[in-house]
């Protein structure tokens, strides 16, 4: 009878029990890649076990800072160049405009002479081409300026992907060492998130059955917790089963395994 009563309690365990062991993990796991080449010259490696706020390496951005500063001075130039052209033309187009009012009054009197007209023709046509060629002026500088107002954010662009920086990470491992050459795509770090952990288990076809239903304990404790993810394609590792994700607040130590029941 005693036999009897425990297969029938094995039974109910196995039919509304379902038993799994998760290792608590950080939320996210990030592999930092270089994004710019060049000479290490700051690698932080004394801040790895720590959660970081701030540079963990700097490759050598001197040339580009010099760079920047120069093509910053010509812009200015240019900029000043387009200002004082820019307040010579309303002057060019008003002397144009008199000497060719002048010409077609003059030109109109028939006792003019041809010389008298043509002088006056040529410096109508003088003044038009000083107007035009300021104003053509004018547009050339813009277009530099245009495309040096491009370099200054591309430099400022590479400055800031040769100062790498971290916000709230975990530090774990820094990949590359003080006096060694970054290449772009090199793994320089690998962080991690762990402003929130989770736990990462593995479903059967029967454990999905009314899964919204049913709760979550860990070590024996009935919890709220609901699976944030649960991935409708089998993992391509455990057969049959589908990967489920639950977020938990953060913890001062992870990796511990927890014992994650579904009843």
């Amino acid at each position: 009878m005693l036999k009897k009563i425990f297969f029938i309690g094995a039974t109910t365990l196995f039919l509304f029990s379902d038993i799994h062991y998760a290792k608590i993990e950080p939320i996210k796991k990030i592999t930092l890649k270089s994004e710019a080449s060049g000479k290490v010259i700051i690698a932080k490696d004394n801040l790895e076990g720590k959660v970081v706020n701030g540079l963990i390496v700097k490759i050598d951005d001197s040339l580009d800072r010099i760079d920047l500063k120069n093509t910053k001075r010509s812009l200015k130039l240019i900029k000043d160049m387009i200002k004082l052209n820019s307040a010579l033309l309303p002057e060019l187009k008003k002397n144009m405009l008199k000497k060719e009012r002048l010409y077609k009054k003059v030109s109109s009197i028939n006792s003019t002479s041809i010389s008298q007209k043509d002088s006056l023709y040529a410096s109508f046509v003088t003044a038009k081409s000083q107007y035009f060629s300021t104003k053509e002026k004018i547009l050339n500088l813009k277009n530099q300026a245009v495309s040096l107002e491009q370099k200054i954010a591309s430099l400022r662009d590479k400055i800031n992907k040769k100062n790498i920086k971290v916000n709230n990470k975990y530090l774990y491992s820094l990949d590359i060492k003080k006096g060694e050459f970054a290449n772009i795509g090199m793994p320089l770090a690998t962080l991690y998130d762990t402003s929130k952990a989770k736990l990462t288990i593995f479903l059967s076809d029967d454990e999905l059955k009314d899964i919204d239903k049913k709760s979550i304990y860990l070590d024996g404790k009935k919890t709220n917790l609901k699976f944030s993810k649960i991935f409708k394609i089998a993992d391509t590792k455990n057969i049959s089963s589908y990967k489920a994700e639950i977020i938990l607040n953060p913890v001062k130590y992870f990796s511990k395994l927890v014992k994650v029941e579904i009843k």
